[in-house]
């Protein structure tokens, strides 16, 4: 196998599970981050409040994505994009939680990904004195330009789980996950 994977990180319009406003997938192929993705779109009707905190840290706005698509119509292009390549994200728990549950409140099926945590990963890999992506991405030498925009902190993502692998002499996802005493988890593919 080689390093190829998609790289995953989601901005949220509020505290509530599953308020997902944007969504950045970063593809690495071989290795090499080849192309990076960022949508909006609107959150599911469920979790569509604002909340002002969340506006502070992302500058996404109900006017931001008034004429973007639904969360579920968005979904069909991350999937596309993600393809059948496993998964990492920085935090992934956060992710992937809100994954599922926008998923559940659109009434559609939660994509079937294997998935890894970069930040899980750094805790075994690294002695920093902290482990959000941005302390991470500096400590490896990895650029994070607009820090809560969700394809930048896609690309931050991939290009942290690059120089983790080589770091671990790993040569794919599931050998960097081994190499730090697990495997890559499946985040289920289950229809509310």
């Amino acid at each position: 196998m080689t390093l190829s994977f998609a790289a995953f990180d989601v901005e949220t319009a509020n505290p509530r599970r599953g308020s997902i406003c944007s969504i950045g997938v970063s593809i690495v192929l071989d290795g090499v981050r080849t192309q990076t993705h960022s949508w909006l779109c609107k959150p599911p009707a469920a979790a569509s409040e604002f909340s002002p905190w969340n506006v502070r840290v992302h500058k996404i706005t109900p006017a931001t994505v008034a004429g973007q698509p639904e969360f579920a119509q968005r979904l069909v292009e991350v999937i596309a994009a993600v393809g059948d390549l496993p998964v990492v994200a920085h935090n992934a728990s956060f992710d992937m939680d809100n994954m599922t549950r926008a998923c559940q409140f659109s009434g559609v099926r939660v994509p079937e990904w294997q998935y890894g945590c970069t930040l899980d990963w750094a805790r075994r890999q690294l002695d920093l004195g902290g482990y959000k992506l941005n302390q991470v991405a500096a400590a490896l030498g990895v650029a994070l330009h607009n820090h809560h925009e969700a394809g930048a902190d896609a690309a931050a993502a991939a290009d942290i789980a690059v120089g983790l692998a080589r770091l671990a002499g790993a040569g794919d996802l599931h050998g960097l996950a081994r190499a730090n005493g697990g495997r890559l988890m499946a985040l289920a593919g289950v229809r509310s």
